[in-house]
């Protein structure tokens, strides 16, 4: 295969500019769904039961997931096919088509069943849109990333998500304490939704002008040049030639998402419905603790290249477990805002230095050729079983077993998993950061 082009110091930069911010917009667009679940309950999904309509707005943000996996491997065989830069610039249209239709919504009061029928299409959008968003954007950072530091320069990626979790929370934040409860109600929520509909437009221009991959674009001359044949089947060739690395990526990614949703999306909402702690207490915390998994993320993805991928992972993923149980189960026996912050603060500087390294190991077992369609695959996967449900199924199993402890025992199932996972991982380390290169 030709010599890949280096590029410029200066297009590197940019690359994790464009990656990350239009990643921070479109996360944010998908976060502030859930810290707005409580109003959205009451505004789209009205009834009789206060714990049914939970349900079906909690049911509603796992319809986009639903979507997750089409979206991601359509868009991941997309970016394989015609390049990274294109499917990344569609990925951040489609969020704030998504995004834009919440915030101008009419609630069911004024139109009644439509509005929630429109609520879960809007959320179809979003879901197919974000679908893509991680493996293009991870995908894009790690090719032009130094071979020797593609894990610090993937841990953007989930700094960037990071960012938009701390960002939305914070907007929850000053909208609680500033406005009036029938402000907030009426059009407050609506605000950071709009947002959206100017981060499309701004998130496009920000990737239109930045250069295509240049393990891409090698790759795509080698094919017109005959050197090597295209792989017109990406999904199968991932699934036949690469089952370890799908397993192995699989089990990361359950252990992940989990986390994230569990912690970032279902906790702030368990904590106001379940606990009855305050709405701005608990945006406050969850501001607070993502931003420690922005600064933390970086450090654990610069280890991982010193090091290895498993030498950072596995026990950050034990010292997790074992800190959620912990400091979980403080928090429900003596809520406050002093637990709280304990547990999420606690929680997410073990979830960095999983987060971290995260993005690098779902690319670099997979060749360029299908890099995106697999990352998308094994992400997206575990995203719909294990992710978007997990607020609605947590919510349910406190609901049925009467144990506000049940949500920590999923999390711990999915520390096993995710622990499997990294033990059979087909490489890790510096060596295949050095394969990535070639």
């Amino acid at each position: 295969m030709n010599e890949k082009p280096t590029p410029s110091p200066a297009m590197v930069r940019k690359v994790v500019i464009a990656s990350v911010l239009g990643n921070a917009f479109e996360w944010f667009d998908f976060a502030i769904y859930g810290l707005f679940a409580v109003m959205i309950a009451k505004l789209f999904f009205p009834s009789g039961n206060e714990f049914a309509s939970m349900l079906l707005t909690l049911a509603t943000f796992g319809v986009g997931f639903a979507v997750r996996p089409l979206g991601g491997i359509l868009l991941g065989m997309y970016g394989d096919r015609v390049g990274r830069k294109k499917a990344l610039s569609l990925t951040i249209v489609l969020m704030a088509i998504g995004t834009g239709m919440i915030g101008v919504l009419p609630t069911h009061a004024a139109i009644g069943i439509a509005a929630p029928i429109l609520m879960v299409l809007a959320r179809l959008i979003q879901g197919f849109s974000v679908g893509g968003e991680f493996s293009g954007a991870t995908t894009m950072l790690v090719e032009f990333a130094p071979a020797n530091r593609r894990g610090f320069f993937g841990s953007f990626q989930m700094c960037s998500q990071a960012l938009a979790f701390s960002l939305g929370a914070l907007v929850a934040y000053l909208l609680t304490v500033n406005l009036a409860p029938h402000d907030l109600e009426s059009w407050g929520w609506r605000l950071p939704f709009l947002l959206g509909i100017l981060i499309g437009p701004v998130g496009w221009l920000i990737r239109s002008n930045v250069d295509e991959s240049p393990e891409f674009l090698t790759y795509a001359k080698d094919v017109q040049r005959g050197k090597i044949q295209r792989v017109n089947t990406p999904l199968r060739t991932v699934f036949r030639d690469y089952p370890r690395a799908v397993l192995g990526t699989l089990g990361v990614s359950v252990v992940g998402t989990v986390s994230a949703y569990v912690f970032v999306f279902f906790l702030p909402i368990f904590a106001k419905k379940q606990l009855g702690m305050s709405a701005a207490d608990v945006n406050l915390s969850t501001f607070i603790a993502t931003l420690v998994i922005l600064v933390f993320c970086p450090v654990a993805g610069h280890l991982s290249d010193r090091y290895s991928r498993k030498a950072v992972l596995l026990p950050a993923i034990i010292a997790y477990g074992v800190a959620s149980y912990v400091l979980f189960k403080h928090f429900v026996s003596l809520p406050s805002l002093g637990s709280l912050l304990a547990v999420q603060i606690g929680v997410s500087f073990f979830m960095s230095f999983f987060w971290g390294p995260t993005p690098i190991v779902l690319t670099e077992v997979f060749p360029v050729s299908v890099r995106s369609t697999g990352a998308a695959v094994t992400y997206n996967l575990a995203v719909l079983v294990f992710g978007g449900l997990a607020p609605f199924l947590n919510t349910w199993l406190v609901h049925v077993t009467g144990s506000n402890l049940a949500p920590i025992y999923y999390v711990l199932a999915s520390v096993v998993i995710g622990l499997i996972g990294v033990l059979v991982l087909p490489s890790s380390g510096r060596r295949a950061s050095a394969a990535l290169a070639t």
